[in-house]
C-alpha cells in the first residue's frame, strides 16, 4: 500500500488520502506585518490618469438667462480680475495660480500649492 492511501474499515478497498487543504495566499497587512513586505516604491500608480481643471470662475443663472445667451454675450463671474485661478485635481483644490501664455497656449503658473495635510482634510 502506498503512503498516500487509506484503507476503509470493513472493506479491502483503499482510497487515496485526502490532500491537505491549500494554504491561503499571503498578502501584506496594513499594519506592516504579514508574510510579504509591502512595496517600498509607488511607481505602479504613476500612470493613473487624473482630471486636472483650472477654474477661472463661476456664476449662477436661471434658465431664462441661459437661453438668451448668444455669440458675443458676456457672463459675469464671481472672481475679480487678477484673482488667482484655482487648480483642481479630480474636483479637489490642490493649488492656485495665475494665467500665462506659453507658445500661444494658455497655462497656469502655480503661486500657492495646498499642503498635503490640507488636501487630506478635503477628503473627509
Amino acid at each position: 500500500m502506498a503512503d498516500n492511501e487509506v484503507v476503509n474499515p470493513g472493506t479491502n478497498a483503499s482510497t487515496p488520502a485526502p490532500a491537505s487543504p491549500p494554504t491561503p495566499a499571503s498578502f501584506p497587512s496594513l499594519d506592516g506585518g504579514g508574510a510579504a513586505p509591502a512595496p517600498k516604491n509607488i511607481d505602479f500608480i504613476l500612470d493613473i490618469p487624473m482630471q486636472v481643471t483650472v477654474q477661472v470662475g463661476s456664476t449662477k443663472m436661471v434658465i431664462r438667462e441661459l437661453l438668451q445667451l448668444g455669440q458675443g454675450s458676456v457672463i459675469e463671474l464671481e472672481k475679480l480680475a487678477g484673482e488667482p485661478m484655482e487648480v483642481l485635481v479630480n474636483n479637489k483644490l490642490v493649488a492656485r495660480g495665475e494665467v500665462v501664455v506659453v507658445n500661444e497656449k494658455f497655462g497656469i503658473r502655480l503661486t500657492d500649492v495646498i499642503s498635503a495635510a490640507e488636501r487630506v482634510q478635503q477628503l473627509a
